[in-house]
């Protein structure tokens, strides 16, 4: 029996392990059960191979208490040199019926969304992620955004 069991959990490993080749960076940071509209989360990036190519991602675990069917951010990619490339971002986050979308088999979805392609890293990198979300007819961004719990960077080898 402990043969059996012990062969199980060395394919699981082996299997889970070998699906994520392309991973070079994946984090997550924490922001609680509501993401404040001052709140940046940064992420300090690798060095990285600079004659390689990479494809960027920013993660996100959210629940049912997401009541908006976009998302808006804000990321910015600090490069080595102080110079800071600003890109103003849009998700859907829901389907038309107000569904959450994601991966997941619980209420936490998580997503996996695209923010850059083909990127060439030549020191090391920081990003800066904030919420850029504004209901319909008002100014003022949304102050308390819940549902959003973890928002993350993923960066992959390009093949």
């Amino acid at each position: 029996m402990w043969i059996k069991n012990s062969a199980l959990l060395l394919l699981l490993v082996i299997l889970f392990s070998s699906c994520d080749k392309k991973r070079v960076f994946d984090q997550y940071k924490s922001v609680g059960t509501t993401w404040h509209k001052d709140s940046i989360v940064t992420f300090n990036l690798p060095e990285l191979d600079s004659t390689k190519r990479y494809d960027l991602f920013v993660n996100l675990r959210a629940n049912n208490d997401y009541q908006y069917n976009n998302l808006f951010l804000i990321v910015a990619l600090e490069l080595p040199n102080g110079y800071t490339k600003v890109d103003t971002l849009e998700y859907q986050m829901a389907d038309p019926q107000g569904t959450l979308l994601g991966e997941g088999f619980s209420d936490i979805k998580e997503s996996k969304l695209f923010y850059k392609e083909n990127v060439r890293f030549r020191s090391n990198y920081k990003v800066h992620i904030k919420q850029a979300v504004r209901e319909n007819g008002k100014v003022p961004g949304v102050k308390a955004l819940d549902g959003i719990t973890e928002v993350g960077f993923r960066i992959e080898k390009k093949e």
